[in-house]
């Protein structure tokens, strides 16, 4: 379930808690969720292999897995921090940062962040801890590493700028935002010389020197008659490919952005809360119930949509070749063809959910499980 956060001034009635926690709950005295529905037998039109397997503490946070130069940097609830070579799973580093954690990792490849439940951003050198910085505001979108900097954005959609190699605060960005905002991971990442920064509905373009807004696009217009029907920030993760960045707003929309121009080049109105995947030719994500949509690039027409998966628990997908890649809450993993929405491949791991995007290095997908289960396909 996701969770909302006040931001600008303290909680109001408890009637408004209520409204809030019922609605994202989606319970309104109506009948529970549906059991999810059983797998069907499927005849493997890919060839999918497990490469290797790891093991990691339990993952309840919005962990993010970074890849950089074939290395894969993971983490978890107790604080571990781990950087594989994601060819192999042999451990390149491991380190503990003494705390539980509430967001990461970002890693540059040699720089690696994470923040603690204690809102202490901890950054580390080759899997050693150089600096701490106490942050103003909860954390649970991944920081990120990029150029010499790390980049933090809270809860209440403050974007923080740190040296990556002395801790020094760079720059803030902040505008005055909504009163309810949400408590789940946004989209921050780099588009060539420019940061990538989700900000409500919209998606921000800085420049990562000096925080500056080069540009802002419009994914989703808030509506509705209260703050939680309003509520539409764009969630992580968001597909990036050429001069394009697709994301989704919470339970409103799916759109791409010209990250060069900024400008928005489709919106499409579709629920769900967790973020897309996309090429030059799909994007696709799943909605509540769990249904899967491809809407076509070029003009965000739908491609395709398939419900042979509803109410399994879907992560967010990654695309694996010519292939769409999702987890989901019992540990399953499953392909398929990226143009034709058919099931080419299941692989099963731990059984505990899947709730961290898979990532690609390479020929190479990492499922990562709450279970702390690191698992490692190779693709064909």
């Amino acid at each position: 379930m996701a969770a909302v956060s006040r931001t600008g001034r303290q909680a109001g009635a408890w009637s408004l808690a209520g409204l809030v926690a019922m609605a994202l709950a989606g319970c309104w005295g109506g009948p529970t969720k549906p059991d999810p529905t059983p797998l069907a037998p499927l005849e493997a039109k890919l060839v999918v292999a497990q490469a290797w397997n790891q093991s990691i503490g339990s993952v309840s946070f919005p962990l993010a897995v970074a890849v950089n130069d074939g290395t894969y940097t993971v983490a978890s609830d107790d604080g571990t921090v781990l950087a594989l070579n994601a060819a192999n799973g042999a451990q390149v580093w491991r380190a503990d940062v003494d705390a539980k954690l509430s967001a990461g990792v970002g890693s540059d490849g040699r720089i690696a962040a994470v923040v603690t439940r204690d809102n202490e951003l901890v950054v580390l050198d080759k899997g050693v801890v150089t600096w701490r910085k106490t942050l103003p505001s909860r954390v649970v979108t991944s920081p990120l590493v990029a150029g010499e900097r790390v980049f933090v954005v809270s809860v209440d959609r403050t974007v923080n700028a740190f040296d990556a190699f002395d801790g020094r605060k760079l720059w803030t960005y902040q505008k005055p935002g909504d009163a309810l905002t949400l408590s789940q991971a946004s989209v921050l990442q780099p588009f060539r010389d420019t940061l990538l920064v989700g900000q409500g509905g919209k998606l921000a373009g800085l420049d990562p020197l000096n925080g500056q807004v080069r540009w802002e696009s419009t994914v989703a217009s808030p509506r509705g008659t209260n703050e939680v029907e309003r509520l539409a920030d764009l969630v992580g993760p968001g597909a990036r490919f050429g001069e394009q960045v697709c994301v989704r707003a919470f339970q409103v929309a799916v759109g791409c952005v010209n990250a060069e121009r900024g400008t928005s080049m489709w919106s499409r109105n579709a629920s769900g809360s967790d973020g897309v995947a996309g090429d030059d030719r799909m994007v696709v994500g799943a909605d509540n119930i769990d249904r899967i949509t491809a809407w076509r690039t070029v003009d965000g027409s739908v491609a395709w949509s398939g419900d042979s998966l509803l109410y399994r628990g879907l992560s967010s997908p990654v695309m694996a070749g010519l292939s769409v890649v999702f987890g989901d809450s019992e540990g399953y993993v499953h392909w398929f063809g990226r143009d034709s929405g058919t099931a080419v491949a299941r692989q099963a791991t731990d059984g505990s959910a899947i709730v961290v995007a898979p990532t690609r290095a390479g020929n190479v997908t990492l499922v990562v499980t709450s279970g702390g289960g690191l698992y490692a396909f190779r693709s064909e």
